[in-house]
């Protein structure tokens, strides 16, 4: 497998794993993470993707003016048109909705008992989780809604041939995703054989 180049963006539904795997290929590749959610979460989880979509294009732009990084999130509306002309690599995270339904749980339930801050200004309520009926509130419902269209729109970009330019890396599970990074690690510990001077 070659190497991933010096824009990678890494896609997924909620609790796929995005952000891990990009703080893990950030310390191998030795490229700096822009993570999305990070840019999005202002105080009390007010989201600037909906409160103020051009400072968070903004920020996305700003983020992105380096010659290298990695991103760590979706909200494609907002990166595809400013940084898709510039991707060397897709990695996306296509897990089994029951997986990611399961993860949810767990790493809400693990957030609220620990009170971990998120992006430095807000804390997780595991309850609100579960009101499936109050979308503004619960990720359970955020990933039942959008699995499938998340899906069909990067299926279609995979064939689109705007993006003929970008490698799409789809990982379908746990095991592909640690088989992926076992992988690049081999490839760049691998000794480089020298030829033989004439």
């Amino acid at each position: 497998m070659p190497l991933l180049g010096q824009h990678i963006h890494i896609l997924g539904n909620s609790c796929a794993g995005k952000s891990t795997l990009a703080a893990e290929l950030a310390d191998v590749l030795q490229l700096p993470v822009v993570e999305l959610d990070a840019l999005n979460w202002q105080p009390n989880w007010v989201g600037l993707n909906e409160t103020d979509p051009e400072l968070f294009r903004q920020k996305i732009q700003a983020a992105t003016e380096g010659d290298a990084w990695i991103l760590a999130g979706s909200y494609e509306r907002f990166v595809r048109p400013l940084t898709w002309q510039r991707l060397d690599t897709i990695i996306w995270l296509d897990l089994p909705l029951s997986l990611l339904l399961v993860r949810v749980l767990k790493r809400s339930w693990r957030r609220w008992r620990s009170q971990e801050l998120l992006w430095g200004t807000n804390r997780e309520n595991f309850w609100q989780q579960l009101l499936v009926w109050r979308k503004q509130d619960s990720l359970i419902w955020w990933i039942v809604t959008q699995y499938a269209r998340k899906r069909r729109h990067l299926l279609h970009a995979m064939l689109n041939p705007e993006w003929q330019h970008i490698r799409f890396i789809r990982l379908c599970s746990p095991q592909e995703v640690a088989a992926f990074k076992q992988h690049l690690q081999d490839v760049l510990t691998a000794p480089t054989t020298s030829i033989p001077k004439a």
